[in-house]
């Protein structure tokens, strides 16, 4: 079983990571984050560069996830046949949406092709059917950003193989004509968003920029925090040092 699946009920923090060598993910393991996120979305990794994180994440014991550019199955199964402990997928705007990323996720019920061979599955270790088992234990994340997915939030949290849902409420707040991540049309579409997520099971995960809301949403029900990046910390840190 996948740690992180292991600690879904759990409050676990981790941050993105932007910066693409391995030698990030290999240092933030030993800083007692519960995960990490690399993004690919916003960030420039190719699949080489992904494969260098997610063995690094490995040898240092940090949980990767893996934010994907967008919902494509090869990049999926790509993603996931390199070890990823899971997926962010950005824009999920419908259940229709949701369904199809499963799809590509899972084996059981989808559409993932089977091998053994890849680093999920520890380079042929483990025997087709407990390949399939373990790798249908990654974490499959939706990300609700838009119009779209805020209206059918309920009916993607109710699909099978969802596993939680992350707000991004930069875009969130575009989608919903504010310019202020905290204004309170945003913070009422998070309010829905948990409670959706809440409902039906699922893990409510959040991006801040800091740790200073925290406490408020961890009252709404939040228990994932992805807080800052490593390009943040370094600069806020690096800051200090001039006492800015």
């Amino acid at each position: 079983m996948s740690a992180l699946r292991a600690g879904a009920g759990q409050s676990l923090t981790g941050t993105f990571i932007k910066t693409p060598h391995p030698i990030i993910a290999e240092m933030l393991g030993g800083a007692g984050l519960d995960f990490g996120v690399v993004d690919a979305e916003h960030a420039p990794f190719d699949r080489a560069s992904l494969d260098m994180m997610l063995m690094a994440g490995r040898a240092g014991g940090l949980p990767l996830l893996v934010r994907i550019p967008d919902g494509t199955p090869s990049f999926i199964m790509s993603t996931l046949d390199m070890g990823a402990d899971g997926i962010v997928v950005p824009r999920v705007d419908s259940a229709a949406d949701a369904r199809a990323i499963v799809a590509s996720a899972r084996f059981e019920g989808g559409r993932r092709g089977l091998s053994n061979s890849p680093r999920y599955a520890s380079y042929g270790k483990l025997s087709p059917a407990e390949a399939a088992r373990h790798g249908d234990a990654a974490i499959v994340m939706c990300q609700i950003e838009s119009a779209g997915g805020l209206a059918e939030v309920e009916e993607i949290a109710a699909t099978p193989g969802v596993d939680g849902l992350f707000i991004g409420r930069a875009d969130l707040s575009q989608a919903l004509g504010v310019s202020d991540i905290r204004s309170p049309e945003v913070t009422e579409a998070c309010k829905r968003i948990v409670a959706a997520a809440l409902r039906h099971g699922k893990i409510a995960a959040i991006f801040l920029p800091s740790v200073e809301e925290r406490e408020a949403f961890a009252a709404l029900g939040v228990t994932w925090f992805i807080i800052n990046s490593d390009q943040g910390l370094m600069k806020s840190a690096a800051a200090k040092l001039q006492g800015k």
